[in-house]
């Protein structure tokens, strides 16, 4: 995990997410980049402003916001050390891209060259991370993607819970997560009941994660009055876990936004480091 890519925005949880990013790269050793993520122009200009001066006037903003998000990014690598550049074999390091596109679908191609993709918890502007943004990455870019707490975390991926309902998904999660499991001190397969789809067993998967050298333990709770995704969170914290790993949209992204979903209780009240990947 040498290359991590962070989408830059104005939010009010963007050091957080620098703090989160450091952290994991420090893990790797890796190269971190940033880049501005511009907001639609139509998040400035009103449906029934729509005209040449309202429009430059937005265009405008976008730029001095993009400047802002470099200037922010920059100032935190300098602030704690980082060096600049790209180097080959990465080393801890950054750069930064510039790109006058890089809007929401700009995030699920270019992060396809990334191994992992840092995001704060979204949340409405300017309080976390644009939504739109984190599922581009999701649905797009065929990786995984961090999501850092409001709360910068004292360690990340010592003791790590993967969220097991046996679907394709969070499969695929845990073999991107495979670097990160391999240096835990800790893993546990957590599976909630209720709310699975066909599939191995939780200690089926520890099985599996013991065969390639990584001490694993399964654990299975009810979740009583809780939905699934406030008792992930809710034995993860009571297992001190500092990293979550987690199938993204087992259900689709439709039923969750009419009827909820774990994916979205957990991407809305997290706070702890979750790693994803649909």
């Amino acid at each position: 995990m040498k290359a991590i890519l962070v989408p830059t925005e104005k939010s009010d949880l963007m050091n957080a997410t620098l703090e989160t990013a450091l952290l994991f790269a420090k893990r790797f050793d890796s190269y971190i980049e940033g880049f501005a993520l511009r907001a639609a122009i139509s998040d400035f200009v009103a449906a029934d402003l729509i005209v040449a001066d309202a429009w430059a006037v937005a265009e405008t903003r976008d730029a001095e916001l993009a400047k802002e998000a470099q200037a922010m990014f920059e100032a935190f690598m300098a602030a704690h050390g980082v060096p600049r550049g790209r180097r080959r074999p990465a080393t801890l390091s950054y750069g930064w891209t510039e790109s006058d596109a890089a809007r929401d679908a700009f995030v699920g191609s270019y992060g396809r060259v990334f191994d992992v993709i840092v995001f704060g918890r979204p949340g409405s502007y300017p309080t976390g991370s644009s939504m739109a943004a984190v599922e581009a990455a999701l649905f797009e870019s065929g990786r995984p993607i961090l999501i850092a707490p409001p709360k910068p975390p004292a360690t990340l991926g010592e003791n790590i819970v993967i969220a097991w309902n046996r679907s394709t998904e969070t499969a695929r999660a845990t073999a991107f997560a495979m670097p990160l499991l391999r240096q835990a001190k800790k893993v546990t397969v957590l599976t909630v009941t209720g709310g699975m789809v066909p599939g191995p067993e939780g200690a089926e998967l520890a099985r599996y994660l013991q065969l390639n050298g990584i001490d694993a333990e399964a654990v299975t709770v009810d979740p009583g009055e809780r939905s699934m995704g406030e008792m992930m969170l809710y034995k993860a914290t009571e297992l001190g876990c500092d990293l979550l790993v987690k199938g993204a949209y087992t259900q689709s992204r439709l039923r969750q936004m009419i009827f909820g979903g774990a994916t979205s209780h957990i991407l809305a009240k997290t706070e702890l480091p979750v790693f994803m990947a649909h």
